[in-house]
C-alpha cells in the first residue's frame, strides 16, 4: 500500500510538473482565474519581444521587420489613371503593440475579438508608377516610404482544437490609421520635378492613398498574422498556456 502510494504521489508530481513547464515565451495563466481575459492579454504582450525577433526554435519568423510581397493600387481613373505596384514590403513597429480589449470565443463557435494598438508603422518598400500624374507623365520606380501613427487594429477570428492544439481558421483585420505620410525617393532619374510632383501629390491625398491600399493589405496582415499565429500555436499544447 505504501509503495502504490508513493507511486501515485510521484505520477501526481510528475503530471504537475509537466503541466507547468512552458517554454519561456509563454506566459502561463491558472484556468480559474476570475480574471482570466486580463491575464491572457497580459501573456499575449509578454510575447513582443519573442515575435520580434523569432523564435528559431519552432521555426518562427521574426516581425521585424514584418514582410508582406506586393500591393497594386489605382490611384487616379482614365485610360493614362496613375497607378503604383509596391514590393518587397516591409513594415517596421508591429511587435511594438498594446492590447486595448480581448473578448474570447465561447459556444465552441462564437469568435473571438481584440484591439490591438500600434503607436507607429514605418513601411518601406520597393515601387513602380505608371500613367499620368498632375498631367505630369510619371512612369518609373524608386523607393517609397510610408509612416501611419496611431495604428487601430481591430482583430475577428475562429478557433478550433486540433488534438491538443489550437488552431486558428479564420482571422479578418480592420485597420484605423490616425495619420499618413508618404513619400518616396530616387524615382526618375532623381528627376526633381517629377519627384516633387509624386510627393506633393502623396502629401496632399495621402487618405486617398490609405483608403486605396487598405482593403489588401487588411487581407494581407490577417494572412501572415494568421500564419504567425498557428506556427506558435502548432507548437504549444494548450495546456501548456495555462499553470493548473
Amino acid at each position: 500500500m505504501l509503495r502504490y502510494l508513493c507511486v501515485l504521489a510521484a505520477i501526481s508530481q510528475l503530471i504537475c510538473l509537466t503541466r507547468a513547464e512552458a517554454p519561456a515565451y509563454i506566459q502561463q495563466c491558472p484556468r480559474d482565474d476570475p480574471k482570466l481575459t486580463d491575464c491572457l492579454i497580459g501573456s499575449l504582450e509578454h510575447l513582443r519581444p519573442y515575435l520580434a525577433s523569432g523564435i528559431p526554435e519552432i521555426e518562427l519568423p521574426p516581425v521585424e521587420p514584418f514582410k508582406m510581397d506586393s500591393l497594386a493600387l489605382q490611384l487616379t481613373e482614365g485610360p493614362q489613371g496613375y497607378k503604383i505596384t509596391l514590393k518587397n514590403m516591409e513594415a517596421f513597429g508591429a511587435s511594438n503593440f498594446e492590447v486595448k480589449s480581448l473578448k474570447l470565443g465561447e459556444n465552441g463557435g462564437e469568435p473571438f475579438k481584440a484591439r490591438i494598438f500600434m503607436p507607429k508603422l514605418k513601411i518601406e518598400a520597393k515601387y513602380t508608377s505608371s500613367g499620368v500624374l498632375l498631367i505630369i507623365p510619371a512612369s518609373g520606380g524608386g523607393d517609397f516610404h510610408a509612416i501611419f501613427d496611431g495604428v487601430t487594429a481591430d482583430l475577428t477570428g475562429k478557433t478550433s482544437l486540433r488534438g491538443k492544439y489550437l488552431h486558428v481558421d479564420g482571422l479578418s483585420i480592420v485597420l484605423d490609421v490616425k495619420k499618413a505620410n508618404m513619400n518616396i525617393s530616387g524615382a526618375f532619374n532623381n528627376n526633381r520635378i517629377l519627384l516633387e510632383a509624386t510627393n506633393l501629390f502623396l502629401r496632399d491625398n495621402s487618405q486617398i492613398v490609405l483608403e486605396a491600399m487598405q482593403g489588401q493589405l487588411q487581407k494581407k496582415l490577417a494572412s501572415e498574422f494568421g500564419k504567425l499565429a498557428n506556427q506558435l500555436l502548432k507548437n504549444v499544447p494548450i495546456d501548456q498556456f495555462y499553470s493548473n
